[in-house]
């Protein structure tokens, strides 16, 4: 069994995604970080830096004590060795896997996130913050669509702990006032990843979890 604690954002949902694919046995704590649970200390001791997702897997690799962990990347990352499922075994594979994982985490991710803030939840009107973000934004959803121009998944043939990851940080183009036909290359992935049986779940127990958790257009 592993423990996620998790809440309602595209870095949380990455977690849900994968675990839904992988079809490992979870159980949902919620973190609600709108009331600021991510710094409660129980929480702390399994995420010291205070963000979700966290897990903790119950069943380790090693067969030892259960082990946590924090960031999503990283838990990804494991989640794939612990399965061998959506991570290449072969060090050409899984080194492409892993450039794309951590260029959503350095970038695609923290653009966005920063648009987001300055387009809507910033105390000041900041233009000059809104251009730098959306410009930078713009630019890494057309290295995707690049990308996805000739491969039907992220990292090639086949879909990978890649597309989770960038998936629900691609997905808030709505949210990020981006005119997603720019892009159509992405947006043929984008369909075609939020189809998914398994992510069709992950977004509905979001649902469950969260009534008033934005739901990116692809599921309205």
């Amino acid at each position: 069994m592993i423990d996620l604690h998790y809440w309602t954002t595209p870095n949380g949902h990455k977690i849900s995604i994968c675990l839904e694919e992988m079809r490992l046995a979870y159980k949902i704590v919620p973190v609600d970080i709108s009331k600021d649970e991510q710094f409660a200390p129980a929480f702390l001791a399994i995420a010291p830096n205070n963000k979700i997702p966290a897990i903790v897997d119950h069943a380790p690799l090693d067969h030892g004590a259960p082990l946590a962990l924090f960031e999503s990347g990283a838990i990804l990352t494991y989640l794939g060795d612990k399965t061998n499922k959506f991570l290449p075994s072969n060090p050409r594979g899984r080194a492409t896997v892993a450039q794309w994982l951590f260029w959503q985490v350095g970038g695609l991710g923290a653009m966005a996130g920063q648009l987001h803030f300055f387009q809507s939840l910033a105390p000041q009107h900041v233009p000059f913050a809104i251009a730098r973000f959306e410009k930078e934004v713009k630019r890494i959803y057309a290295v995707l669509d690049r990308q996805l121009a000739n491969h039907a998944f992220i990292a090639g043939t086949d879909y990978t702990i890649a597309d989770m990851a960038v998936f629900t940080w691609a997905a808030t183009y709505d949210m990020l006032k981006l005119r997603i036909e720019q892009y159509p290359h992405a947006l043929r992935w984008l369909e075609k990843v939020s189809a998914r049986p398994a992510v069709q779940r992950a977004y509905g127990i979001a649902k469950k979890i969260n009534p008033d958790a934005p739901m990116p257009a692809l599921f309205m």
